[in-house]
């Protein structure tokens, strides 16, 4: 059963945006620390931006001042604000993070969604 469902992903232009969304399942009672991730074909899985239950935020340097990460507890979901995109942000963005479900906490991944950056 799916518990993170990405979306918002698609294909952009150079110096454009795009807004991602992580919603968890029904099934979630609760969220705590989330994260962004991105794969690039034939590169390693990356970590992109975290924020913690409270609302601190990281980011990888590559996408400081660009990238916003934010989260509505009370909706269950996670946002990826990506502003003056570059061709280098193409990849597989997914969602991570710690839920709470009827069987305890436990770590869990989204099923990804594609950005795809043009020159």
């Amino acid at each position: 059963q799916v518990q993170l469902v990405e979306s918002g992903g698609g294909l952009v232009q150079a110096g454009g945006s795009l807004r991602l969304s992580c919603v968890a399942s029904a099934s979630v009672f609760s969220i705590s620390a989330m994260a962004w991730y991105r794969q690039a074909p034939g590169e390693q899985r990356e970590l992109v931006a975290t924020i913690s239950t409270g609302g601190t935020t990281n980011y990888a340097e590559s996408v400081k001042g660009r990238f916003t990460i934010s989260r509505d507890n009370a909706r269950k979901t996670v946002y990826l604000q990506m502003n003056s995109l570059k061709p280098e942000d193409t990849a597989v963005y997914y969602c991570n993070g710690n839920l709470r479900l009827v069987s305890g906490w436990n770590d869990y991944w989204g099923q990804g969604t594609q950005v795809t950056v043009s020159s």
